[in-house]
């Protein structure tokens, strides 16, 4: 009985990362069905969402969508697959915006909104939980 102590505690260990994982993965990247199709890494992920990468890699303008701050899915994104705090990422806005060199990304108030704008606006890009999508947008995979 001792021994199943360790062993159970090992195995919810695992299941545990398993499940922080997948939902790490049920916020996926994705892009407006007119962007040629890619896999970006999370350099270039960074900077787009920081602003600082304004095209995609064929040259089409790439338009940001985010929700706002204190929403619960930008939160786990930033941070989970952006490795960076909201405030950090707002700041970084605030600095573009008030130094005149770039814009803030535009907001949407829901996922079903994001989806929307995402979907209706060329170059559009931005993520989702998965229970949001729909053909109308393509999921960008994450090296």
């Amino acid at each position: 009985m001792a021994c199943l102590g360790p062993l159970a505690l090992v195995l919810l260990l695992l299941l545990d990362t398993r499940e922080s994982v997948a939902e790490e993965s049920s916020i996926l990247l994705v892009a407006n069905r007119d962007v040629a199709p890619l896999s970006l890494n999370r350099d270039t992920v960074r900077a787009i969402f920081a602003m600082r990468q304004r095209t995609w890699p064929n040259g089409q303008t790439v338009r940001v969508f985010v929700l706002p701050n204190d929403h619960p899915v930008h939160r786990r994104f930033a941070k989970e697959r952006l490795a960076i705090y909201p405030r950090q990422l707002q700041l970084s806005w605030d600095r573009m915006v008030f130094s005149g060199i770039g814009q803030a990304p535009n907001r949407a108030d829901t996922q079903p909104e994001l989806l929307e704008r995402i979907a209706t606006t060329s170059g559009g890009f931005g993520y989702l939980n998965k229970e949001y999508l729909d053909e109308r947008v393509q999921v960008i995979p994450m090296e």
